[in-house]
């Protein structure tokens, strides 16, 4: 209930329209201090119709700060003064004619000394979105890189399961760590195949038995 007075708050403060409305509710929920200010951007964007110009900002307020490291390091630096850091934020997206609902939460994230949970926000908002166009994310992590058969059985073993009107987005990923097999996220779900959980379990009843 509390998190949900938050989110409303959150999306009163990003509204640019006189008239406030119940907030949208997004496709799904994450959870956290990034997850709120997503909801709130999400049902700020709703409700202006502004959802794929902001997606745009966000996607480029990552890349500026991935590429500008000293310009990162400013804003994420909490010993400097927040209107500082606002007012340059603030310009930056301007100059980048971003739209004024994603300006809007970017000022309140520094205004509010959240700097950190930009990354959250950045992520959180990128679920949302997803799943919004019916795209259910998968993680795929091996101990060695996939061949294209074996990419193939896997995107068609994971579609098997998937519900009508969704599509599957696969990201594959590399951790000799794991020694062999194969870890899964798909969504809020977690396979874990790997050699290595194998290891620990075996090892674990080892333990036991002594």
């Amino acid at each position: 209930m509390m998190a949900a007075s938050r989110s409303l708050m959150l999306a009163r403060c990003f509204s640019t329209s006189v008239v406030r409305t119940q907030m949208v509710k997004p496709p799904i929920q994450v959870h956290g201090i990034g997850g709120r200010y997503a909801h709130a951007l999400y049902s700020a964007a709703s409700k202006g119709k502004q959802l794929d110009a902001v997606e745009k900002d966000m996607s480029a307020v990552k890349e500026l700060f991935e590429k500008d490291v000293k310009f990162a390091e400013y804003v994420f630096n909490p010993t400097l003064k927040r209107s500082d850091k606002r007012d340059a934020l603030v310009g930056v997206l301007n100059k980048q004619k971003c739209n004024p609902v994603t300006v809007n939460m970017f000022s309140l994230l520094v205004e509010n000394g959240r700097m950190k949970q930009i990354p959250d926000v950045l992520t959180a908002f990128g679920r949302i979105m997803s799943a919004h166009r019916g795209e259910v994310i998968c993680v795929a992590t091996t101990a060695q890189p996939l061949d294209d058969k074996e990419l193939k059985s896997l995107q068609d073993a994971i579609k098997g399961f998937l519900k009508k009107g969704e599509s599957l987005k696969l990201e594959t990923r590399v951790d000799p760590k794991i020694i062999g097999g194969m870890v899964v996220n798909i969504g809020d779900k977690y396979v874990d195949m790997s050699t290595e959980s194998k290891v620990r379990r075996l090892s674990g009843l080892l333990k036991e038995s002594v």
